[in-house]
């Protein structure tokens, strides 16, 4: 691996460690990671004024971050392509898992407004899990950098 692609990986691993710790932020400020919080943000709470999500509202969300979720998915694990342990089955399973996670994480707020509200512990599991994936394939390309 060639120094100006070791530089560039790092470079983007700052960047995503800035986003990954914002979207924790920002998950905590506007949602919670209480089960609770979950619920009342997307069914709404009279007694806190918090309206409640349409799946209209909902979609104008989701949409920009499919197109984000799925860009940045696919560089971050694109880069593992160039360390030891592509094509083995747990890079396939690590790459599964990131997708299905962010899947998860994207669309458990339609199913919370149409009832199923215990779709709010798959949404703030599927966070967590997404997350933690996150900064694992960060360490592992990091770690392929030094080793190098």
């Amino acid at each position: 691996m060639t120094q100006a692609y070791k530089l560039s990986i790092l470079y983007f691993l700052a960047f995503s460690l800035l986003l990954t710790i914002s979207g924790i932020m920002l998950f905590e400020h506007k949602i919670g990671f209480n089960i609770n919080a979950i619920s009342n943000y997307y069914l709404g709470d009279e007694e806190k004024f918090i309206v409640a999500k349409t799946s209209m509202g909902i979609l104008k969300i989701v949409l920009p971050h499919l197109f984000a979720f799925g860009l940045f998915f696919m560089v971050l694990l694109h880069f593992l392509v160039f360390t030891k342990d592509r094509g083995s089955k747990g890079l396939r399973v690590l790459i599964f898992l990131t997708f299905f996670s962010a899947f998860l994480e994207v669309f458990s707020p339609f199913f919370i407004i149409l009832g199923a509200v215990w779709f709010s512990y798959v949404k703030v599991a599927s966070f967590i899990i997404l997350e933690s994936l996150v900064l694992y394939i960060m360490y592992l390309l990091f770690h392929s950098i030094i080793k190098d």
